[in-house]
């Protein structure tokens, strides 16, 4: 049974990455500014917030199987106090701090309408922090997937899909942008 607990907890740790891939890719492009005619704005949100959802309840599953396993001794505490763990400390400890990053950007996306723009836009920018520490978190503790070269191909090719899209968003001029730079009133979205 434990193998079973384990290889699940692995598999949702590996989907959790492609998901939180997905979300960074499109908030990198600024999912509404990279709006088409067949991709409306109002469609490239809901698809980024959607596909964050789902990537939380994966989440929430590979550490939920984490803690149940029994192979190694992981509490709820050491889910978000970093590097308290007994049992590698180090990686763990990166996991832990990538929740405690994603539960603030989480927070302030559910509190977003009460909060000052700035301020959530300030916290959401933890996620190009987060997914690189969740990243390194499962780069750690996959001691042995050097073995499986298509586990080591897949996170090249998420790092190379958010390297891709943070370097299109740095080189794109975009109208709407520039306008609110020109804007007397700054950046009020």
């Amino acid at each position: 049974m434990s193998s079973a607990v384990w290889y699940f907890s692995r598999a949702t740790g590996l989907v959790s990455l492609v998901l939180f891939t997905g979300v960074v890719v499109l908030g990198a492009l600024g999912a509404g500014r990279f709006a088409t005619r067949e991709w409306p704005r109002f469609t490239l949100a809901a698809l980024h917030r959607n596909l964050a959802l789902t990537s939380l309840a994966f989440l929430t599953a590979h550490i939920m199987s984490a803690i149940l396993d029994g192979y190694v001794s992981l509490s709820w505490l050491d889910v978000i106090v970093p590097f308290g763990s007994e049992y590698q400390p180090l990686w763990v400890g990166f996991g832990a701090a990538a929740i405690d990053l994603l539960l603030a950007i989480v927070v302030t996306s559910l509190l977003r309408t009460r909060i000052p723009p700035r301020a959530w836009r300030a916290v959401h920018w933890l996620a190009y922090l987060c997914w690189p520490v969740a990243l390194v978190h499962g780069f750690g503790m996959a001691e042995n997937d050097a073995a499986y070269g298509w586990i080591v191909a897949l996170d090249v090719s998420c790092v190379l899909a958010v390297l891709g899209a943070v370097a299109f968003r740095a080189t794109r001029q975009d109208a709407d942008t520039a306008t609110r730079k020109l804007s007397p009133l700054g950046g009020t979205r």
